[in-house]
């Protein structure tokens, strides 16, 4: 069985276990796992490791590359703000954030940024994963 540690209320034992489980198959090196609700850390555990020898634990502050996982975060919160009216998907982005209307970027919508059809690429030269 896969070494967890941190904290996991016991009203999340179910959490703790398929993190645990998850571990153990061996399939991932380590993870880690927050969740606050209504203000209260209620779960913060991590196992595993950081290398592929797997010799060097994951620690509570291991740095990871988050790299995809924030798009449904930023997503979900811009449809909130869309549905509250508080956001227009068809504005131009420099309606809200007027320095971005520079190099050829005055004419790129909320919407196509939302939708990664905005013409914009990411950076060509590869970055070193955090030490």
């Amino acid at each position: 069985m896969a070494q967890v540690s941190g904290h996991c209320d016991e009203k999340f034992q179910a959490v703790h276990k398929l993190f645990q489980n998850f571990l153990s198959t061996g399939d991932e090196l380590g993870a880690s796992l927050t969740v606050n609700l209504n203000g209260q850390n209620v779960i913060d555990l991590w196992g595993g490791h950081t290398d592929e020898s797997r010799t060097l634990p994951w620690q509570p502050n291991t740095i990871v590359l988050l790299n995809s996982t924030t798009k449904t975060v930023a997503a979900l919160a811009a449809l909130l703000l869309i549905d509250r009216g508080l956001l227009d998907p068809y504005a131009k982005v420099s309606q809200y954030w007027p320095e971005f209307a520079t190099n050829g970027k005055e004419d790129i919508e909320v919407r196509h940024i939302l939708s990664h059809t905005s013409g914009l690429a990411g950076w060509d030269e590869k970055k070193p994963p955090p030490n």
